[in-house]
């Protein structure tokens, strides 16, 4: 049996690691190919083409780059012709994998849709359109369920695999002496994301943030983990240029995030893991001028952080578009360190929404999942 992944950004090539580890282990002989990144690759996968070089954000610049998106799309494509996988799998990354799936129906591919696109926030029309080309759908929180059951299509929620995959590699006090955290200051985290453009709109306000923080209260110190998808060398120039001592790292990401008391963070997974290790937020997001207009005139959501989405409430702090300014960075961390009454709070409400996240071993259910879809539509050709 062939099974085809599909993942376009970190977040899913996380899940399909996972995913990839969990089928393998119960059905050794199954073959994975696809397009994801290296940790899909070093779970087995065997990749046609790696996403570090097409991932982009926004709307605008979705356009921009539209000539290189479509060949991916016709190589893709054509691989699938070539290779004849029993099933396409698509891990979240919802603007090109539907395209990819609409390839996969024409050739007779039967899609599987995880994490499926968010058709509970904006554009729910969309969910009538998925269950149109997808056979079966797992969402990986249980408000997603709704537009989409009552689009007709066949889903269901089995639990998140953050739950699984975030844990920190070592318990918090050895953590903080390997990251050499004093313990008399304050370790807060610069969460910018993994892309190219969440980077360059993020990080410099970030950065002076941070600065103005450490006016204020000196006792702090900052850390950076850097992801796979970005060039460690800019963010060390807009560090540099920004005249403020930032420690960099590549490791052990959860023990950081554990051992750290605050951060300020781009809205997107890394939110949620952040909510799991017990390490409160504040959430800033930024998208080119374009972009965010067209989104305005789309997207009519009461907050965009998961945690504050899953409890329908803001209560972690979300700093949108103009509203990510060094002073409201600055004074929005500083209520989320140790004894503040706020962080306390903030705290108390993670956990609550951490616990809406399902029980342990998404991953493996998921996996069983796919399996079995893919047996069925196999033996169905047959």
């Amino acid at each position: 049996m062939k099974i085809m992944l599909s993942a376009g950004e970190a977040s899913g090539d996380v899940h399909g690691e996972n995913i990839a580890r969990a089928i393998l282990a119960m059905a050794p002989e199954t073959e994975l190919i696809g397009f994801g990144g290296s940790r899909m690759e070093d779970a087995g996968v065997r990749l046609r083409q790696n996403f570090a070089d097409y991932s982009v954000m926004g709307i605008w610049e979705v356009l921009v780059n539209i000539r290189r998106i479509f060949k991916l799309l016709a190589d893709l494509t054509e691989f699938m012709r070539e290779e004849k996988p029993d099933m396409l799998v698509l891990i979240d990354y919802p603007d090109f994998n539907w395209r990819l799936a609409k390839k996969a129906k024409a050739l007779g591919i039967p899609v599987f849709s995880y994490i499926p696109p968010s058709a509970w926030a904006w554009r729910k029309g969309r969910a009538k359109s998925c269950a149109k080309i997808a056979d079966e759908f797992i969402a990986i929180f249980p408000h997603e369920l709704q537009v989409y059951e009552q689009a007709g299509a066949k889903i269901s929620f089995v639990g998140n695999p953050l739950v699984d995959a975030v844990r920190p590699e070592m318990p918090r006090e050895r953590a903080r002496r390997f990251f050499r955290m004093p313990e008399d200051k304050t370790a807060v985290l610069l969460l910018p994301g993994s892309r190219r453009q969440e980077i360059e709109l993020l990080l410099p306000s970030m950065l002076e943030g941070a600065k103005k923080l450490l006016q204020e209260r000196p006792a702090t110190v900052f850390y950076l983990p850097v992801a796979d998808t970005v060039s460690r060398e800019r963010i060390e120039e807009m560090i540099a240029a920004a005249g403020v001592p930032v420690t960099l790292t590549n490791e052990k990401r959860y023990s950081l995030m554990a051992a750290a008391d605050a951060a300020m963070a781009t809205s997107g997974t890394v939110v949620m893991e952040a909510a799991i290790l017990g390490l409160p937020c504040v959430v800033l997001y930024r998208l080119s001028p374009i972009s965010y207009a067209i989104g305005k005139l789309l997207v009519h959501v009461e907050n965009f952080s998961l945690p504050n989405i899953l409890l329908n409430e803001g209560f972690q702090t979300e700093l949108l578009q103009d509203a990510v300014t060094a002073d409201n960075i600055a004074r929005e961390v500083a209520r989320l360190y140790p004894g503040e009454q706020h962080r306390r709070e903030v705290v108390e409400k993670l956990k609550l929404a951490c616990s809406k996240l399902g029980a342990p071993g998404a991953s493996g259910r998921v996996a069983e999942r796919i399996l079995n879809a893919a047996r069925e539509y196999a033996a169905a050709k047959r």
